[in-house]
């Protein structure tokens, strides 16, 4: 333990030659550092022979009441000798009483060392000439001793290991006179260094908390930063009549909670439809469909609906939910029939959701087969409403037209445009969840009585011409193929005309015709059938108010090659309004089992990648010949 006193480590030790001695007329400093003791006397014995190095050890467990001992009772006494006496002391006037012969130091290398956290900071420097060195050789500082005092035992023990390391004192300019003086000057920077630090670390960890308490995230330094604002004491104790509207500061679904999350007010939508063809295979990887390598980011919604689903429905949720990880939870999933359709949101916006309400129409004449038919799911983020709604229209197979109309490739289209107004007048939604703009709702039509809709699936709708007319086509460039083939596109026309999907728009297609494929082949129907190429999959998107829905990515998914259909899916940004907190919310339900389960296969498919490689590295054989 200290004593206040260090061995005679100064013994018969010269002034180094760099350092002119001159006075600068100043009194002596007073310093709150750690003081050398030295020896009244210089001896003429051989420093070398005698003086032995003393490297003082931190304690292991500081105390508060030590280092304020050694702070306030022994420390800030000592007095250093001023220039006068230390040249005194060389002439011979007077006995030197506490030189101490040091070479003044190179500019230090700083290194990011961690702010101090003690209240008092002490560092003994000590010097002793450097072994089988000839002359004047340069002297080293030891280790240096800091009382740590601090409001946790971990940051004292943290920063107690770092201070047992060297340290370099910074340099003191050539103009100082005394050694001991100079000493005394790079000890107080240090301390002056670290006492700012000190005070601007304390600042910023427990500026708005009591003592004891941890650090809040928002008051460390620039590099960590939170979503979660303070909330004034003040601001809890006001009453606020607006509680609920627009207009108050508070409100669960208010302009203030939605700027937290969506500043620009801007939301990431994906959506895609897939016709399975009722196939029990799954694709091994579903990256392809719901990660496209064209977005960066993923998106904030994820709503993807299927027609003539696996009969595995379970199967299907679960491998959605293990592709978008842990950041995504199933919000809502229906089916109805062989359609299926699932919601994923993002894990901290589903306290944002209203209830998700679900409605299906039945377009077959037997009510109880229900290969056909439509699904509509509706549910209210923030203040905007959204209506999805997967279909499967009539296909050619439900009554064999003659080959002629066939083969002119425009049979059935009636009875899809019946389908289209069976399900805009039979979606009864929505239910409980209030209409955000009744005036501009129809009783006739479910798709005006939500902000945005979005309408996907397997509309049936074909390319007229014929097999041989479409394949001629094909063969041209990508991008006067795609504009030449929409042209024989039933859906588009029928859309111009008005009779079908009022108020609605597609993105601009850019792919080739989603169907018909031969199963895990790139080749168009190659059966007997002969079946027309045709983009049968569609997403079209419909919005209450002007400009609220912009398409960012329209495309196919040619890689999932399992089904004789394509998935095609689309990205959206859709403008987000704030909403009241009087409508009935979801209060954050999801479907945990499937989320454990998505969870569960991430982790043993990881587990077992490792191992893979493991296995491969450890047998890899080298031969030497």
């Amino acid at each position: 333990m200290l004593k206040g006193q260090l061995p005679n480590t100064g013994r018969g030790l010269a002034a180094h030659p760099g350092s002119p001695p001159t006075n600068n007329g100043q009194g002596p400093e007073k310093s709150p550092v750690l003081p050398l003791n030295l020896p009244a006397q210089i001896s003429n014995e051989d420093p070398q022979a005698k003086a032995t190095p003393f490297t003082p050890k931190p304690p292991t467990r500081p105390r508060l009441e030590r280092a304020l001992s050694l702070d306030e009772k022994a420390w800030r006494r000592r007095r250093f000798q001023t220039s006068h006496e230390d040249l005194a002391a060389r002439s011979g006037a007077s006995p030197s009483r506490g030189s101490l012969q040091d070479e003044v130091p190179r500019a230090p290398t700083h290194t990011d060392s961690p702010p101090c956290l003690s209240t008092s900071l002490q560092e003994i420097p000590t010097s002793r000439r450097a072994q089988g060195s000839a002359g004047g050789s340069p002297n080293s500082w030891g280790h240096c001793i800091s009382g740590m005092i601090g409001t946790s035992l971990d940051l004292l023990h943290r920063d107690g290991a770092l201070a047992g390391s060297p340290s370099r004192l910074p340099a003191v300019g050539q103009k100082v006179a005394s050694n001991s003086l100079r000493s005394a000057d790079r000890v107080d920077s240090v301390q002056t260094d670290c006492k700012s630090r000190l005070q601007s670390r304390l600042f910023r960890a427990h500026g708005s908390l009591g003592p004891g308490r941890p650090p809040s995230p928002l008051a460390c330094d620039a590099k960590s930063f939170s979503l979660l604002a303070p909330i004034r004491a003040k601001d809890v104790r006001s009453r606020s009549y607006l509680e609920g509207s627009l207009l108050a500061s508070g409100a669960l679904m208010g302009a203030e909670e939605l700027a937290r999350y969506f500043p620009d007010r801007n939301m990431a939508l994906f959506v895609a439809t897939w016709n399975m063809q009722g196939q029990k295979e799954l694709p091994p990887n579903l990256d392809e469909l719901l990660l496209p390598a064209e977005a960066d980011y993923a998106q904030d919604l994820y709503v993807v609906g299927v027609q003539e689903g696996c009969s595995d429905r379970r199967e299907w949720e679960t491998r959605l939910q293990e592709t978008l990880g842990p950041h995504y939870v199933t919000l809502y999933s229906a089916a109805h029939g062989a359609l299926y359709m699932s919601v994923l949101i993002r894990r901290d916006l589903i306290w944002f959701c209203s209830e998700v309400e679900s409605s299906t129409v039945t377009t077959r004449i037997v009510s109880h087969i229900k290969t056909k038919g439509a699904l509509g799911v509706s549910f209210t983020f923030f203040g905007t409403s959204f209506l999805f709604i997967t279909s499967h229209f009539t296909s050619l197979l439900e009554r064999p037209p003659p080959r002629s109309v066939l083969t002119a490739g425009d049979g059935k289209v009636s009875e899809r445009l019946l389908d289209y107004s069976r399900t805009v007048q039979g979606l009864a939604l929505p239910k409980s969840v209030p209409d955000t703009s009744p005036f501009r709702s129809d009783a006739a039509d479910v798709t005006t009585r939500f902000d945005g809709v979005f309408w996907f699936g397997d509309f049936n709708f074909r390319l007229s011409g014929g097999r041989v007319a479409v394949e001629a086509i094909l063969k041209q460039d990508l991008g006067e193929k795609v504009s030449a083939l929409l042209q024989h596109d039933q859906l588009t026309q029928e859309m111009k005309k008005g009779s079908i999907f009022k108020g609605f728009q597609e993105p601009d297609i850019h792919f080739l015709p989603s169907y018909k494929f031969d199963i895990g082949k790139d080749s168009y129907d190659t059966t007997s059938k002969q079946r027309t190429p045709s983009y049968t999959d569609r997403v079209m998107y419909r919005s209450r108010h002007k400009g609220d829905i912009c398409p960012i990515k329209y495309s196919s998914c040619p890689g999932i090659k399992t089904s004789d259909h394509r998935p095609v899916y689309g990205l959206f940004r859709v403008k987000v309004r704030p909403g009241r907190d009087n409508i009935p919310l979801a209060a954050g339900k999801f479907d945990r089992e499937l989320y454990l389960i998505g969870i569960k296969r991430r982790i043993s498919k990881e587990i077992q990648r490792q191992q893979a490689l493991k296995n491969q590295h450890s047998s890899t054989i080298c031969t030497v010949s």
